[in-house]
């Protein structure tokens, strides 16, 4: 990968930017800016200065879930983390080890048939590794359930009764639902959302989206429900649910017509986008699951710019971030935010990658190929 860097335990964002001082709130971090190679640094509440009338961004409506259960194998303990649920009702499982300091560890999954007693008297049978990839993630049926067919009981209900948000153990403690819904999270019809919250949206507040709004910024909601991720071992996306509307789709054509950049906020978002376009660059209403990875080779057709967190140097998503910026233009960003002393993961800092200025450069910034 291009950061071939160690990312130090320290720059761990432990608790979330209005919980580091009084009268902090949520745009509160620190903002990298990116064009190109060149680098600058800002605080997150100076974004309505550094985007332009007719710029787009698009964000992730998905809204997070308390999705960490305590279960039982046996007389062992074990913690679910609920991922996804698939078209057959069944759900996407992650199962973790308490490490006796609140939060979890790896173990290993399945096998076949293995039964977890849930709260209330669920039981959730492992039926199936998600994928040849690995056994990790594995496709589990839950039964005992009250109509678990009806929108907004079953797994969903369990999980509001009986659920905790997912928290890695460089955080500091627990916290509410609430503090990993961001501005744009809105309630679905049947109870799903993201296991692990579209964190690059978290630093916005409403005074901020109204002055965005106020300079002729504007938002195109998409959704995409986002999997449980690993701590452990970084891999590529697994499939995951989306949609893009109509009304959506319009308003990115448009400001690809104009003079406005496509910025989205967050890989979840691009990934959504460039799931909904053809090859012709034009987006377009479509809903269902995306197995798309982003990578320079495939490139971006549609997104200008990116706002995200910073990634781990072996994550997967800095191929993303390559393919909207270029490896020498990661790599340099990731230099400075070291450098820098920025905070890392959901509750850190954030990256703003924007389209070099000049429009001679070498590099077309939208790459099609």
């Amino acid at each position: 990968m291009t950061v071939a860097v160690r990312v130090p335990e320290e720059l761990s964002a432990r608790v979330p930017a209005e919980q580091r001082g009084p009268g902090l709130d949520r745009d509160a971090v620190r903002l990298l800016v990116s064009r190109g190679t060149e680098v600058s640094h800002h605080v997150f509440a100076e974004l309505p200065r550094l985007l332009r009338a007719g710029d787009l961004l698009v964000v992730n409506t998905s809204p997070t879930l308390a999705a960490a259960v305590d279960g039982w194998i046996g007389h062992a303990r074990v913690v679910v983390h609920f991922s996804t649920r698939g078209d057959d009702g069944r759900w996407a499982v992650e199962l973790r080890e308490p490490d006796g300091k609140g939060t979890t560890r790896a173990r290993a999954g399945g096998p076949e048939g293995t039964e977890v007693r849930l709260p209330e008297g669920v039981r959730l049978v492992l039926e199936e590794p998600l994928s040849g990839r690995g056994e990790r993630l594995w496709w589990g049926r839950v039964s005992g359930v009250s109509r678990p067919e009806t929108p907004g009981t079953g797994v969903p209900a369990l999980l509001r009764e009986h659920g905790r948000p997912i928290r890695y153990s460089y955080t500091e403690r627990d916290q509410p639902l609430s503090v990993y819904q961001t501005a744009f999270s809105l309630p679905t019809e049947d109870g799903t959302g993201s296991a692990e919250m579209p964190s690059a949206a978290r630093p916005f507040t409403a005074r901020l989206v109204a002055e965005l709004v106020s300079r002729g910024v504007q938002f195109a909601p998409i959704t995409l429900h986002t999997g449980v991720a690993s701590a452990e071992v970084q891999e590529p996306p697994y499939p995951e649910r989306f949609a893009v509307s109509g009304t959506s789709a319009r308003l990115i054509n448009a400001a690809r017509a104009g003079d406005g950049r496509v910025i989205a906020v967050g890989t979840t978002a691009v990934r959504a986008v460039e799931s909904a376009a053809g090859d012709d660059g034009v987006v377009r209403a479509r809903a269902g699951w995306t197995d798309l990875v982003v990578t320079p080779e495939r490139g971006v057709r549609v997104v200008d710019g990116l706002l995200t967190g910073l990634h781990e140097p072996e994550a997967s998503h800095l191929l993303m971030l390559e393919a909207v910026a270029g490896q020498a233009a990661v790599g340099r960003s990731y230099e400075e935010a070291l450098r820098g002393l920025y905070l890392w993961h959901e509750f850190g800092d954030v990256h703003l990658i924007l389209p070099e200025e000049d429009p001679h450069a070498a590099r077309c910034f939208r790459n099609c190929g």
